[in-house]
Parts: C-alpha cells; structure tokens; sequence
C-alpha cells in the first residue's frame, strides 16, 4: 500500500475546501522540485474526490479510499513516462502502454514509495491514445474519474512528442463531466505552452524538517534519521534515496551531483571543463546523461527562483535554462552526448 502524504498542509486544505464547495478546476499542474512530493499530493486529491465521506481529509476507511491507496480503484487512471513501445501499430503501442504502467502499478504497490522514471521514458502517442480512451470511460463507481500524468514535461522530449502533447491538449481543452486530470512537473517551463495554458497552476514548496523527521522515523524506520533530515532538506525523494543509499560509494555519482559538478567546471575554467568534457562517454550510459541533463533544468530553476528580486541574475539564469531545454530535447534523438554537452558548454560560457 501507498505510504501516507507528507507535509503541504495547507494546501491540501485548499484543495478540499475547493473540492467540496465545486469549485476544483478539472486540469491541475502540480508543480515543485524533483521529490517533493507532487505525485503523493495528486494521489491524495484523488482519494479525497474517490473518498464515500471526505472532510478535511478522505476518511481512509471506505472502499474508495482502500481501493486508491492499493492502486486499484478503477476510476484512477495514473500515467507515468514509459520507454518507447516496440510496437508499429497504435492499438499495440497502447497495449504495450499499458503493460508496462500495470508493472509500474504493481512495483509503486509493493514499496509504497517510488523514484525518478527512467531518463528515456516518455509520454508518447501509446500512451496518449490510453489516457483517451480511459478519459471516456464511464465511471465504475458512478462518481468521479481522476487522470494523473506524472512529470509532464516528458510529452514533448522524444519523437513524435509535440503529437502527443497536441492530442492530449484537446482531451485537456474540453475535459468530459466528471474527469479531473492532475498532471505534475518539476520544470513548468518544459510543458508545452499551449497545456500550461489550460491548467490551473499549484505550487509545493519543501516540507517542514519535523515532518520530515517524523516521516524518517516511522515510516522508513531509518537508521539514523537526523542524517535523513540533514540529506532531505525538506524534499522527501531526497530522504528516500539517502536511506536507500542511491549514488553512494566511490565513483558513483546521482544525477544532481553530476549537474553540480558540470557547473564547478564552467566556473572553474578551460582546464577543469575540458576534463569534464572528455568524461562524457559518447553513446553509453545515454540515460545517465539525460539525466543530469534534467537535474541540471532543476538546479537552475531552484537558482532563478532564489534569484527574485534581481533581475540580471534572473535573465541569465533563465536564458541558460533555455539552452538546456533545447540540449535535452536534442538528447532524444541520435545525438552524440560528449558533442552535445561541448555546444552547451560553449554556450553556457559565452551567455555569460
């Protein structure tokens, strides 16, 4: 079973008090940095509006409720990015879809907690055409449906990505009676336009320490909690892969620290990037570049939003932002990553 929500109180209480009064816009975009807990908060909204009795909270006892946090509850359709289907035609690409997600389901089910999807996973046109068709399913239970997309911003990063984003914008544009759709992302600047458009914007923030202590504590049943704490700094993914050890031991490196260290080397000078440039592998480990790549987009967001207040700083941060959108997009296809980091790191030089 899922693990319980952590922290965004108050937001939480917005959502239910808008949720109870009618007034829940059907198409939210859940945003905040990578592990705050965006997709737990939509899955809690989902229990609230599939709940018998919701109040302030969904009550956690009724069939819906169950059935949301064991992932079973046939009104929930949650979509998460899935490697490229194998198959040629559309109903195997959507069954394959489909398979794939069930494993995700049954893997999410299992732990009650999860992690970043693969750097080479998409929401293609498989998938687009599954969250249509479920969209028009009726409902099971006769109340509401809710369609979770996690990490949004992948509509658009691989071919034939720009169809996809498009296909779901008109399911976005005129949702079905009933339908609420919670789509997440850490960088809103990676979702199309044209969908940030239609969608009602909700900002998390990092949680409280205390909560997550408490998380570490009861929860994970950590070992040494107050590293949990010091490792989270309030973004609950953190704690998670501190006490999972992700990234740890000689040589290993999580994608934010490789972000960091692409970023020493810009500043350190010639030499140092030189160095880190010739590290690139050119076409292994493809999943490990994107990654970085996509930690790099979070890192810099995390900078220009620190950088309020000041807008040269801003405008420089944000203009670098763009140039690694378009290396990230660019990573999809056939494109040597060692050269594709040298052209951003050329122009991340002279930007700046």
């Amino acid at each position: 079973m899922i693990r319980p929500i952590v922290g965004h109180t108050s937001t939480r209480v917005k959502l239910a008090e808008a949720a109870r009064n009618d007034r829940l816009p059907q198409v939210l975009l859940v945003t905040g940095e990578a592990g705050v807990g965006k997709q737990r908060l939509a899955l809690w909204l989902a229990q609230w509006l599939l709940c018998g009795q919701p109040a302030a909270e969904p009550c956690g006892t009724c069939r819906g409720c169950r059935s949301v946090l064991e992932l079973q509850h046939p009104d929930l359709h949650w979509f998460v990015p899935v490697l490229r289907p194998k198959a040629a035609d559309p109903d195997g690409q959507a069954e394959e879809v489909a398979e794939a997600l069930a494993d995700v389901m049954t893997e999410r089910r299992t732990r009650g907690l999860w992690g970043a999807p693969d750097p080479m996973a998409i929401h293609g046109m498989g998938s687009v055409r599954l969250m249509r068709r479920r969209a028009a399913i009726t409902a099971a239970q006769g109340g509401r449906r809710v369609l979770i997309i996690g990490d949004a911003e992948r509509l658009s990063l691989q071919d034939g990505g720009q169809d996809a984003a498009n296909a779901l914008l008109k399911l976005l544009e005129e949702p079905p009676a009933g339908l609420h759709a919670i789509l997440t992302t850490a960088d809103e600047r990676r979702v199309l336009p044209t969908i940030r458009s239609r969608s009602v914007p909700v900002r998390l923030g990092r949680v409280r320490d205390d909560e997550v202590r408490a998380f570490a504590r009861e929860v994970m049943a950590a070992a040494d909690v107050e590293a949990v704490v010091r490792a989270a700094d309030g973004v609950i993914g953190r704690a998670i892969a501190q006490e999972e050890g992700e990234g740890e031991g000689e040589g290993a490196a999580t994608p934010r620290k490789a972000a960091e260290q692409f970023l020493a080397a810009l500043r350190a000078g010639d030499a140092a990037l030189s160095e880190r440039l010739l590290k690139q592998g050119a076409f292994a480990a493809r999943g490990d570049f994107t990654a970085m790549l996509d930690a790099l987009s979070v890192t810099l967001l995390e900078r220009a939003r620190a950088a309020a207040g000041k807008p040269a700083a801003q405008r420089k941060v944000l203009a670098a932002l763009d140039r690694v959108a378009d290396a990230r997009e660019a990573a999809a296809g056939n494109v040597n990553p060692q050269l594709l980091l040298t052209v951003l790191a050329d122009e991340l030089v002279a930007a700046r």
